[in-house]
């Protein structure tokens, strides 16, 4: 059988405000295979952002276990987690995150020259991500002179451009009209499909839900499968 590219087991994470101790992850599990793309629903402040994080390592759980490709990664050091998170994970939030005074072929292709890629052999897999996504003609232009649906899409192509085992997605369409959500989306399904990412995806858009191959509701830390 294949090793998930995720295993959460047995999560838990507090917050302490002095004496009061508030269980948001209340021994989740949570497993992702190559290729599948799962959804995460549940009211706000259900802790959603906190399982996103904690399964992208950028936050350390009180207890259970994070295996990433069947290694643990929960104790290891920050420097080697950084390391995880730029070579392994991806990531996709509300707002793109895109650098403004950058192109959006060199927006793309920053992560792969932070990874060692040379600048010319990273700019061609930039070149073609942004193709993929319909952006061919929009590499050389500044996020300033791109739609919010275009920003959202060069930003999906950085997220994927070091061809992560995973992908976390944080509310990746919440800043969009109806019309550009369908469609940066189906380019977020399109790519990782054809990558064969594994795709958590955090959304309180319901249409969303039935592009996924299952949905998960998140509700007094525990994880159920939701039915609508």
């Amino acid at each position: 059988m294949e090793t998930p590219v995720l295993e959460l087991r047995g999560i838990v994470r507090e917050y302490k405000s002095g004496p009061t101790v508030l269980k948001v992850l209340d021994g989740t599990d949570l497993t992702l295979n190559r290729g599948e793309l799962v959804g995460l629903v549940g009211p706000s402040g259900s802790g959603k952002s906190t399982l996103l994080h904690t399964a992208g390592l950028l936050e350390r759980a009180e207890g259970g276990e994070v295996l990433l490709d069947g290694e643990e990664v929960l104790k290891l050091s920050d420097s080697v987690r950084t390391r995880l998170r730029r070579e392994k994970l991806g990531f996709v939030y509300q707002f793109h995150h895109l650098l403004p005074e950058f192109n959006a072929l060199d927006n793309v292709a920053m992560p792969l020259m932070v990874n060692g890629v040379k600048r010319k052999a990273a700019r061609e897999k930039a070149r073609s991500m942004l193709a993929e996504m319909g952006l061919a003609e929009r590499a050389t232009h500044q996020p300033g002179q791109l739609s919010g649906g275009e920003q959202q899409r060069v930003a999906i192509s950085r997220a994927l451009a070091n061809d992560p085992k995973l992908v976390i997605a944080d509310e990746p369409t919440g800043n969009l009209d109806p019309a550009t959500t369908d469609r940066v989306f189906a380019s977020l399904i399109k790519i990782a499909r054809s990558e064969g990412a594994a795709v958590l995806v955090a959304t309180h858009n319901m249409a969303l839900t039935r592009h996924m191959d299952r949905v998960l509701t998140l509700q007094d830390g525990k994880l159920t499968t939701f039915t609508g």
